[in-house]
């Protein structure tokens, strides 16, 4: 089967190859012929050689198939299931983390399109325990953007505690910024600000104005400015910061009011960051830091997408052959699409 892997460390090395197809199913496994699969920041972190990983390794982890064949001692899985899935794979089970239920950051864990095989591929196989099913009524398209999505309820919904009248303010449009303000406004916030820079204005800050959000171009004004102006000198009470950006992150604490709320949710690649603690303090902030996902996001996600409540289909830009990867992954990274999918031919 065609794959597209990551064949050694470094920058760049990848592939599309022939591989072999995964093993049969084991106790508790499926099989899985995967029907779209897109594309994360962490695979372009893991091309850039910014992103721990283990070559050679299949790239992905959003993806969306079709159960194909059921291991033993499988209980809830049956062959013609559509399902997502959670990528906590390797997680050990019996270490603190896992056995206070937070196995998504388990030491260990070795999720797939970095620590194990991904889904930029055929078929893989699969622990029936993180499956989740998808309604008939959702595409295959839309299910592959769950798994960012759920990231965003997670983060803003389950640990954030977004409140319904919020003033939220989001900080970098691209896919995951768009989503989170998606997940701000479904969860009920009053108004939800997205700014962005010079270089968002061609395509995401012109798609969050599609998606009826009001935007802020840092360039033509500042995003405080703006901010102070729509709260009455108040300022946010949750800032979702998705940038990544170092420059970025420290001016959270210039929007986010007296005993707001800040929830990080981009990762910088590894650089540092200089923050003014003091303001941070004087504020009272509650700084939410994130990584992955919990079960019950993952439904809450489902849900919010089968009502229609998260349109995330809007924001697909680009849906080529796996054959296409290059042109899709450079449409990505040179800000000229949202989310890529790769599908499998």
């Amino acid at each position: 089967m065609k794959a597209l892997v990551k064949t050694q460390k470094g920058k760049g090395f990848l592939e599309l190859k022939d591989m072999p197809e995964p093993r049969k199913p084991g106790v508790g496994e499926v099989k899985i012929k995967v029907a779209a699969c897109g594309i994360c920041g962490t695979d372009i972190h893991v091309k850039h050689d910014e992103f721990p990983y283990w070559p050679p390794v299949i790239l992905g982890h959003e993806f969306s198939g079709t159960v194909i064949e059921v291991g033993p001692e499988c209980v809830m899985a049956k062959v013609g299931d559509r399902v997502v899935a959670e990528p906590h794979t390797k997680a050990c089970g019996v270490c603190y983390l896992c056995r206070t239920g937070n196995v998504q950051i388990c030491p260990s864990k070795r999720s797939p399109g970095w620590g194990i095989d991904g889904a930029m591929t055929s078929l893989i196989t699969y622990p029936e325990k993180l499956l989740h099913k998808i309604p008939d009524h959702m595409t295959f398209e839309q299910a592959a953007v769950v798994e960012p999505t759920v990231n965003c309820v997670a983060d803003i919904i389950e640990r954030g505690c977004i409140v319904p009248g919020d003033f939220v303010v989001v900080i970098g449009p691209g896919p995951i910024g768009l989503l989170a303000a998606m997940v701000c406004r479904a969860a009920g916030a009053k108004e939800v600000l997205v700014v962005g820079t010079p270089a968002d204005v061609k395509l995401r800050l012109a798609k969050a104005k599609e998606l009826g959000f009001k935007t802020v171009n840092i360039a033509e004004k500042a995003a405080v400015d703006v901010v102070q102006e729509m709260t009455g000198g108040i300022g946010a009470d949750l800032v979702v910061e998705c940038s990544g950006s170092p420059r970025a992150i420290p001016g959270t604490v210039e929007l986010v009011r007296k005993m707001g709320k800040v929830c990080a949710i981009g990762l910088t690649g590894n650089k540092n960051v200089e923050l003014p603690w003091d303001k941070f303090c004087s504020k009272v902030i509650t700084l939410y830091f994130n990584m992955s996902t919990t079960y019950s996001s993952w439904d809450r996600a489902i849900a919010m997408i089968a009502s229609g409540k998260l349109p995330v289909e809007k924001l697909i830009t680009h849906k080529a052959p796996l054959a296409e990867w290059e042109r899709v992954f450079a449409a990505c990274e040179n800000l000229e699409g949202l989310k890529g999918l790769l599908i499998p031919e």
